[in-house]
């Protein structure tokens, strides 16, 4: 048995992230991770053959530059710890089947340049509407990195201005709806609403329209990168963060449950037997639909409501495929695009129907696809002139026939068919260069994180309006602790802010922090040690 402040169980990005902050807070910290590495959805690996770096999940980061922790460098992950950001100027590009493209450059100026080539009115509708989107970014942002407010004082709040109640009002609407609102041409409308579909979202779901209306400033803010090397070296400068300062992360380590006395969170045990005693509190990479299954003394409505968490509507199939040369796009005025959305129609009422055949189950024939070769902006990822490809098919975690266990017999095939649709858009994916392919079904997903990616779910749980800040992902938890078990603190995609990247354990910190009396600022200033 050993003794240790704060024991983490799971060693995801958000997990690691809680744990470096804690650790920079002077506590012994000690991180439990049930695979062989790190990093959960944030992680990067030769998958396929040595010498070739495939994101397993997340590949770009987006949300998570507007984070303090990167903005302002809180833990040192940047000038210490050997995290190192790529930003292209060409941060998102949609390509439709033709050749046509709509570049989103960081420069609002040369956008809008591209927009008016077939929408003058868009163009300048483009311009307004970012400008209008990055007016309120510093007050939205604020609220992303630390503990949310309850809903009904966030909603009493927005009621109070103009401008929260507009907000609101975006809240509460779908993409699809804004998208509408504020443009004119069916190309812009899909660029805009397949971005937003990419939190694994319909177009026409209430309570998507503060996507639609936030990541255009978001992107021309602060753009869109990804680690050089990988989506996975935040993941490894955690790490190194937390072996600085005095703590250990252990791998192949898989937690049973967390243990506890007198209701309070005391520890945890592995499945081999193995306890570890956390004196001051528990980090659980802990899914609410599962909570019982890890932790005694949680009161049963509690719980039943927590098993009553939405999923994302829908998922995603991977196709992770190492190349002798590199994929280029046939449409070469996008290449270096780090976001690339590839249209199969440029009609929006066709859009709309493939998404109507997903929400049932089912995976369109016109393949709602994305992706490409990571090397274009990042080299360092295959040996010299190689390529990695990946590649996004939006698909059902339950198809219509055959439930998700039909993914095993039919992902294969899936990603056959998926690849004739990226052979549309890019050269270089012809069968004698595709060295080597692996293919991850929403099925697998589920399997190789079962205690968060639920139902295949890689961002925890739909970001619906009830399910947003203090509900996120229930009333009971939206503060990251469990009632009726103190000292236990939630962190994972299915906390507040929501799934991807967006360092959401500092938010989980900030509240442990306070819980203990420890001052945050001085924590920041190094005088906490």
């Amino acid at each position: 048995m050993a003794n240790y402040d704060i024991v983490a169980l799971g060693g995801g990005h958000n997990g690691l992230t809680a744990a470096a902050y804690m650790a920079k807070a002077g506590k012994k910290v000690l991180v439990l991770e049930r695979k062989p590495h790190i990093g959960g959805g944030v992680s990067t690996r030769e998958l396929i053959t040595p010498g070739y770096w495939h994101d397993e999940h997340s590949n770009v980061h987006i949300m998570i530059q507007g984070n303090p922790m990167l903005r302002d460098d809180e833990l040192g992950l940047l000038s210490k710890f050997g995290l190192d950001y790529i930003y292209p100027e060409l941060p998102w590009a949609t390509v439709f089947e033709d050749g046509r493209t709509i570049r989103v450059w960081k420069d609002l100026d040369r956008t809008c340049q591209g927009i008016s080539e077939f929408s003058p009115r868009d163009a300048d509708a483009y311009r307004k509407f970012v400008q209008a989107s990055q007016a309120v970014l510093p007050m939205f942002m604020a609220g992303l990195y630390q503990p949310p407010f309850p809903m009904g004082a966030f909603v009493a709040m927005m009621d109070q201005s103009d401008e929260g109640r507009f907000l609101l009002d975006v809240m509460s609407r779908s993409a699809l709806d804004v998208a509408n609102q504020y443009f004119e041409s069916d190309l812009l409308k899909l660029h805009l609403v397949r971005l937003v579909t990419e939190n694994l979202q319909m177009p026409d779901e209430l309570g998507t329209g503060m996507g639609a209306f936030l990541m255009p400033g978001i992107v021309h803010t602060y753009g869109v990168s990804m680690p050089r090397g990988g989506s996975g070296e935040l993941s490894r400068a955690l790490v190194r963060c937390i072996e600085h300062h005095g703590g250990e992360v252990r791998c192949s380590a898989e937690v049973a449950r967390v243990t506890t006395s007198a209701g309070r969170a005391t520890g945890v045990e592995l499945t081999t037997g193995e306890h570890f005693v956390a004196k001051d509190a528990v980090i659980g990479a802990i899914h609410p639909r599962v909570l019982r299954n890890f932790v005694v003394g949680v009161p049963e409505p509690v719980l039943q409501r927590a098993e009553r968490v939405t999923p994302s509507t829908f998922s995603i199939c991977l196709t992770h495929m190492a190349l002798k040369k590199q994929a280029r796009l046939k449409a070469r005025e996008a290449e270096g695009a780090v976001l690339c959305e590839l249209m199969s129609t440029d009609s929006l009422h066709e859009m709309l129907l493939d998404y109507d055949r997903l929400r049932r189950g089912a995976i369109p024939e016109r393949r709602l696809i994305a992706g490409g070769d990571n090397t274009a902006n990042d080299p360092t990822r295959a040996p010299a002139g190689g390529g990695v490809f990946y590649g996004v098919t939006f698909a059902p975690y339950a198809l219509h026939e055959g439930g998700a266990a039909r993914w095993d017999e039919i992902k294969e095939r899936v990603a056959d068919e998926s690849l004739a649709y990226y052979r549309k858009f890019y050269d270089g994916l012809d069968d004698d260069n595709i060295i080597g392919r692996l293919v991850r079904s929403p099925l697998d997903h589920e399997r190789d994180s079962p205690a968060s990616f639920i139902r295949g779910d890689i961002h925890g749980a739909a970001p619906f309006m009830y399910q947003t800040v203090g509900h996120r992902p229930t009333p009971d938890l939206g503060h990251f602790t469990v009632p009726g078990v103190e000292a236990l603190y939630l962190v994972g995609p299915f906390m507040h802010p929501g799934g991807g990247v967006f360092g959401a354990g500092r938010a989980t910190a900030i509240q442990m922090m306070d819980d203990m009396d420890i001052d945050y600022d001085k924590v920041l200033a190094g005088a906490v040690r």
